[in-house]
């Protein structure tokens, strides 16, 4: 199935997911601590901008994500890691709306839209890269970014186009300079005019980057973007990240196979292993954490 290029989704068979997982335990919880729970807060307090309840999901026999739980606020970056297989992209999947969770809610603001396709959960505001670069390869850079937002549309309809209406003129003015801003900070103004199915991977990934970041969204999803990136391209990237988290608007979702970064960028990281939380903690507590280092970095 298609989406429309503003939600900056593809057919679902393009992605991949994690189709090998299996649940190899039961009931394992955080080993550092309990993950938030769902939409529940405090009455009058903000609630997470993303939030998860129970989350499973089952490819036939096989149990891919089991009863996942955890949240993360606007201005927060939470780090979401563990060894190939872990559930990471289909706990990615389940969030953006690509594949149905089997058991669980997902609440983005407070909001329930577990039941919510992928355009609708892009449109309040969720934006996600993928994977594997998922570009417009025969669209400009410039164009790729611009399609994340044509939905919002330029107002008056064709007739403001024909008769060159001055309020169409002025919002298109305004979103060019929008344009030129996100194509500055992700280092992409000089490629504007280039297509971006002949930029290396690297520049292919920070367009993504620019066109999640063009819709100024809630909440950021980023499927190992540092993958194929030089040093310069990946302090690039950190610097978007960390800029987010100091504007306080927008909460930070990243899977990164690359571990320095992740400690390096995240408050949080969620652990998981054999689609289930193995644990939740600072850099510093997972680091720590004998459970992570015999799962995920290898130590006995």
């Amino acid at each position: 199935m298609f989406l429309r290029p503003d939600t900056s989704f593809v057919r679902a068979s393009d992605i991949p997911s994690d189709h090998q997982d299996q649940s190899g335990g039961h009931g394992r919880v955080s080993t550092i601590e309990q993950a938030p729970m769902g939409a529940g807060s405090a009455e009058g307090a903000t609630p997470p901008a993303l939030a998860l309840e129970g989350v499973s999901v089952r490819f036939g026999g096989i149990r891919a994500l089991n009863d996942v739980s955890c949240s993360v606020d606007a201005g927060e970056v939470m780090g979401l890691i563990g060894p190939n297989g872990a559930g990471k992209t289909t706990l990615f999947d389940a969030i953006s709306g690509v594949r149905a969770p089997d058991e669980g809610r997902v609440y983005l603001g407070g909001k329930d839209m577990t039941g919510a396709n992928a355009v609708a959960r892009a449109r309040w505001g969720l934006r996600r890269t993928f994977q594997r670069v998922q570009t417009f390869g025969w669209l400009t850079v410039e164009d790729n970014v611009l399609s994340a937002i044509e939905w919002e549309g330029g107002g008056g309809g064709l007739l403001a186009d024909l008769v060159a209406s001055p309020t169409r003129r002025r919002r298109e003015k305004r979103r060019r300079a929008s344009v030129d801003e996100v194509l500055e900070q992700c280092g992409l103004t000089a490629v504007r005019n280039d297509s971006a199915g002949s930029l290396p991977i690297g520049l292919a990934r920070m367009v993504e980057v620019a066109r999640a970041l063009i819709a100024a969204p809630k909440v950021l999803m980023l499927d190992e973007p540092s993958s194929g990136l030089d040093e310069a391209e990946a302090a690039r990237l950190g610097e978007r990240i960390q800029a987010l988290k100091a504007a306080g608007d927008c909460a930070v979702v990243l899977v990164e196979h690359d571990v320095g970064f992740v400690m390096e960028q995240c408050d949080r990281i969620v652990v998981l292993d054999l689609g289930e939380v193995l644990a939740t903690g600072t850099p510093a507590e997972i680091q720590q954490n004998s459970a992570v280092r015999a799962a995920y970095l290898g130590d006995a």
